[in-house]
């Protein structure tokens, strides 16, 4: 399952990019992602006021760019006025919040994009079905996979585009219902997205033997990536996909 992504290889994936390089979701971002050699970029994706699909972490603005209040109360326009890179350097001053189209149309099918949905809503707000519109508008149905938190949001996926692969994610700071995963056989996921401290090797044979991709996030200490290397992770989700990557290489896992 899934190796048309996979492609036999643990995935470099490039956490909101290059994000310890560049500004977080910004097109600087996923081009250093992609420049460092990192096998895909993971991303999240919300709705702005006017339904366009706009690459942004936080529901509210101010951390990472020069503006306030909730990013589903501005407009497309609105929210490509503000500044999304001066924060991080000068050099980026100018970087603008993204739309997933452009982002699709800069990384040009080169690398996998994990698309993480931003959504606390139990019931349709239109985000998965623009998201699933926009992919197949993109060319990209063989170049995603979904994630979400939200495990009605990928039930909602399920039913849209049933093809489309999935990964739940969870950590356990969550309530116990999902930090367990315990809607898991509701969705049936394609990938499990745990926090990285939540793999254990008993973990990785329980998924394995279950037929679960695992991608697991935010691994930023070589020391942490080796040890899920060598538990068999599939992919590893990182600020530094220049560090993994040569990770990677040193462990025999890249020529």
């Amino acid at each position: 399952m899934l190796d048309y992504i996979y492609r036999g290889r643990l995935l470099n994936i490039g956490h909101r990019g290059a994000r310890a390089a560049a500004p977080e979701n910004t097109l600087a971002a996923f081009r250093r992602a992609v420049e460092m050699g990192a096998d895909g970029v993971e991303l999240d994706v919300m709705l702005s006021r006017d339904g366009a699909l706009v690459i942004h972490h936080d529901f509210k603005l101010g951390r990472t760019e020069d503006g306030k209040g909730k990013v589903g109360r501005l407009t497309l326009a609105q929210l490509k006025r503000l500044d999304a890179g001066g924060w991080k350097d000068a050099q980026f001053a100018g970087e603008r919040i993204p739309t997933l189209a452009e982002v699709f149309h800069v990384l040009d099918r080169q690398v996998v994009v994990n698309v993480e949905l931003k959504t606390q809503s139990w019931t349709p707000d239109g985000l998965e079905e623009a998201v699933v519109a926009e992919i197949k508008r993109s060319h990209m149905v063989d170049m995603v996979v979904i994630s979400s938190f939200n495990p009605f949001a990928l039930l909602r996926i399920r039913d849209l585009a049933a093809t489309l692969p999935i990964g739940l994610l969870y950590s356990p700071d969550q309530l116990p219902h999902l930090s367990r995963a315990w809607l898991r056989p509701l969705i049936r996921p394609d990938a499990l997205h745990p926090r990285h401290d939540m793999v254990t090797p008993r973990f990785v044979t329980w998924a394995k033997k279950r037929g679960y991709r695992i991608n697991t996030w935010t691994v930023n200490e070589p020391d942490e990536m080796r040890r899920l290397i060598r538990l068999g992770v599939d992919a590893i989700i990182s600020d530094v996909p220049d560090v993994l990557g040569q990770v990677l290489l040193e462990m025999g896992k890249r020529r």
